[in-house]
């Protein structure tokens, strides 16, 4: 069983913590805020700064427990040194079967960008078990239900994008497998013991779902 599958059957929320912008200095106080809220799924895109510094600092402290990755990735060089460091989540804004499919060989949790019918069948056959809309708020939670049963059914379907603590839950009940916050949970400037703060209130408001 893979990682990300593991997580969500033991219980894990289903939501991914983006940390655009973090620094490596603050990778390891940031992760353990997310952590200690119960959070299991981390992802550094590459348009930060020194990202791979960040992704190696969070795997070293948090991946045996924790499913740590990058996002923004957009070429096979990526793929690559993703997969050199021990991190095993791969995400991408768009599909590109090239992308998909090297990471999938890898044995990374590949998880690419998908807005259109055609985007989303594409990432599948490119090799992908689970895919992102993104933007999310340029649709709306109607519109992933028709795309989730389109799908097999065996395909996750994650939310990214204008997606917070306030709305996602909307989405589970759409049929999203999970959601992933960037804004809502980091932004630069933000001290760990913030993002912990709002990590827990995420927490609560997943684990409130069914009510």
């Amino acid at each position: 069983m893979r990682m990300l599958d593991h997580l969500l059957a033991d219980g894990a929320p289903p939501a991914i913590a983006i940390l655009r912008g973090l620094r490596p200095g603050e990778a390891v106080a940031v992760g353990a805020a997310l952590v200690d809220a119960g959070l299991r799924m981390i992802e550094v895109p590459l348009n930060s700064p020194d990202p791979f510094a960040s992704i190696a600092a969070l795997q070293a402290e948090f991946g045996q427990d924790a499913l740590i990755g990058a996002g923004t990735v957009l070429d096979i060089a990526a793929v690559d040194r993703l997969s050199d460091s021990g991190a095993r989540l791969l995400v991408a804004p768009n599909t590109d079967a090239r992308v998909i499919g090297r990471g999938v060989a890898l044995g990374l949790e590949v998880i690419p960008g998908f807005v259109t019918p055609t985007e989303a069948f594409a990432a599948v056959e490119a090799g992908a078990r689970r895919i992102k809309l993104f933007p999310a708020f340029a649709a709306a939670p109607g519109y992933l239900q028709a795309i989730r049963e389109v799908l097999p059914p065996d395909i996750g379907i994650w939310a990214v994008g204008g997606v917070d603590i306030t709305n996602a839950r909307d989405w589970l009940a759409a049929g999203a497998e999970g959601v992933a916050l960037g804004g809502a949970l980091y932004r630069p400037g933000l001290d760990a013991s913030e993002v912990g703060r709002r990590a827990r209130a995420l927490v609560a408001a997943l684990n409130s779902r069914e009510t």
